[in-house]
């Protein structure tokens, strides 16, 4: 039965079409016969307890020279919505907790939202990871420069990274009596005011960062592992690192295991996890990416197997 589906997304006319898995999923939703509404973040309101959006009809094609048509916009009531992707990227700010807000209230009055808004509230993509204690590597949150730098000094090589950031912006890597980490955690902290993550260094991570993508619990059988390249430590693609599909070890799908009940339990029902080496880094719950490069690589349909699971529902 066709359904009317509305995106949530960062302007689509920036998106690079052969890395976006928002753009993937729009290509599955339209080739099952969906129609497809768009918007932004400045598109939403709330009238009294109604959630409302300036919806424009969309229509996508897998061609980089036009990849999308915009029809003319018009206010609807977010409950007349089937299906709202939430896939605005990261930071998690303020404006991005009210717009959780608002499809909260359209989740309320009977839309189908993916993810679930209270979730990407409660769900910071650093501190969720912490959650699961027997999967991840040592690691310190805090806004106390002497207790971060304990931290390092105790490890020897460590990483420390925002709260609210994507793509690798804002990370560094640090080993004890480097001079720069007074200055490194002067930018972090900004005085006292924000919490800094630091993580143990894992030096697997020249063989990649894998992200593993779970459909409703489920992960797909193959990961992307980002590779580091030249003089770089990370690997995140927008950072410059090198994609390469590989199939899941046991210890990967194992920590999958170990964190999808509560992913399926608060309504996650698109995520993709971080994993370098045996340990398990981030959560990604915002807008997860990864798609379009195992989709290539492996011939699957990862949109598809999404679908399948909202539309069982």
């Amino acid at each position: 039965m066709p359904l009317s589906v509305a995106v949530l997304m960062d302007p689509i006319r920036a998106i690079k079409i052969a890395k976006d898995s928002t753009f993937a999923m729009l290509l599955e939703a339209q080739r099952r016969g969906h129609g497809l509404l768009y918007m932004e973040e400045g598109d939403l309101e709330l009238r009294g307890d109604a959630a409302w959006a300036r919806l424009r009809p969309l229509t996508v094609k897998d061609d980089p020279s036009g990849w999308f048509t915009l029809g003319d916009p018009a206010w609807r009531p977010l409950a007349g919505v089937d299906i709202v992707l939430a896939r605005k990227d990261p930071p998690v700010d303020a404006q991005f907790i009210y717009d959780t807000m608002v499809l909260e209230a359209a989740q309320r009055a009977g839309a189908k939202v993916v993810n679930d808004p209270r979730s990407l509230r409660d769900c910071n993509e650093k501190l969720f990871a912490l959650q699961f204690p027997q999967c991840i590597a040592p690691t310190l949150v805090s806004r106390d420069r002497a207790q971060l730098k304990a931290f390092v000094a105790e490890h020897g090589q460590a990483v420390l990274k925002p709260l609210d950031g994507m793509g690798g912006r804002g990370i560094f890597k640090v080993q004890a009596g480097d001079n720069n980490l007074n200055s490194m955690l002067e930018t972090l902290l900004d005085g006292g005011h924000h919490f800094t993550i630091a993580q143990k260094y894992i030096p697997e991570i020249t063989s990649g960062d894998k992200r593993i993508l779970l459909v409703d619990g489920e992960p797909v059988p193959y990961a992307l592992a980002r590779i580091p390249q030249g003089d770089e430590f990370r690997g995140n693609l927008a950072a410059g690192g090198r994609g390469v599909g590989v199939p899941l070890t046991e210890r990967d799908r194992w920590i999958a295991a170990q964190v999808a009940p509560e992913l399926v339990r608060r309504g996650l029902r698109f995520v993709g996890l971080d994993v370098i080496g045996d340990y398990l880094t981030e959560i990604n719950v915002t807008s997860p990416t990864c798609i379009r490069e195992l989709d290539a690589q492996f011939g699957i349909n990862i949109a598809g197997l999404m679908f399948d699971a909202i539309e069982a529902r």
